[in-house]
C-alpha cells in the first residue's frame, strides 16, 4: 500500500494510506459543489470534516521532516475565496 505525505496549511504533515483518497475524494467532490453554490455554512462543515478526517486517519511527521508534499489542503480557518484560489479544476485533491 503506498502513501503520500499531505500538508495542511498552518498545521504540518501527515503521512496517508493512498486507500483513503476514495472517502477523501467525496468530500473534496462536495466541497466544489458547495464553493460552485456559494454555500459557506456547507463549505465550512466539509472543510472541517476533509480535515477532521485526514488528521484522524493520518500519521502526523515530525515537525523538522521536510518531505515533499504530494498534497496541500487549506487550514481549517481559510475562507471560500481563499479555497478558490487553491482549487484545480478537480478540485483540492487529484484523482
Amino acid at each position: 500500500m503506498a502513501d503520500m505525505v499531505v500538508r495542511i496549511m498552518g498545521e504540518g504533515q501527515v503521512r496517508l494510506a493512498d486507500s483513503h483518497l476514495t472517502e477523501l475524494n467525496k468530500l473534496d467532490d462536495e466541497l466544489l459543489a458547495q464553493m460552485e453554490t456559494g454555500d459557506e455554512p456547507a463549505f465550512r462543515r466539509t472543510l472541517t470534516a476533509l480535515l477532521d478526517k485526514v488528521r484522524d486517519r493520518g500519521e502526523p511527521l515530525p515537525d523538522d521532516a521536510l518531505q515533499p508534499s504530494d498534497l496541500i489542503l487549506p487550514s481549517p480557518d481559510a475562507t471560500l475565496e481563499q479555497v478558490r484560489a487553491l482549487l484545480r479544476d478537480d478540485g483540492l485533491i487529484p484523482g
